[in-house]
């Protein structure tokens, strides 16, 4: 295993695990690793240094470390990021997921086949522009759900 300093186009650090130097690479040329705060997918290596084990004498005595200069990853580094953060609450509190089933759940309710309520879910983009132009009252999210976040 090796772990990655990561970094977005947005410039949100962050690190993650691989099992090898080609499962970042492949990951990273097919799109599929996303920031986890803003969800960007321009993700590239950040400068790092090796993880390196102390000597004995080290280990044993410590000295003092200094404070690190990546930030965390569970507080909003901005009022925007904390603005979406309490978007993405509200509507996982307040409305059903319902997976990649979205567009099959909205039309049923469209058409009257199912009870109205409130769903958030996933969407082909074939799928989405279909049911905007069929006039269903839908809107992409700005985030990604929690299953596909790093």
């Amino acid at each position: 295993m090796i772990r990655f300093s990561l970094k977005c186009s947005a410039g949100h650090g962050f690190d993650s695990w691989f099992q090898r130097a080609e499962a970042f690479a492949a990951l990273q040329s097919s799109g599929q690793l996303a920031c986890p705060i803003c969800g960007d997918t321009g993700i590239e290596k950040s400068l790092m240094a090796p993880a390196v084990r102390p000597s004995r004498i080290a280990a044993a005595d410590p000295a003092p470390s200094p404070a690190s200069d990546t930030p965390s990853l569970r507080e909003p580094q901005s009022q925007l990021e904390a603005a979406l953060a309490e978007l993405r609450r509200q509507i996982e509190a307040n409305s059903e997921y319902v997976g990649m089933n979205f567009a099959v759940e909205a039309r049923k309710m469209h058409q009257g086949e199912a009870p109205a309520r409130a769903i958030h879910g996933e969407a082909r983009p074939e799928d989405a522009r279909a049911m905007i132009e069929d006039g269903l009252p839908v809107a992409p999210l700005p985030f990604l759900p929690a299953r596909k976040v790093n």
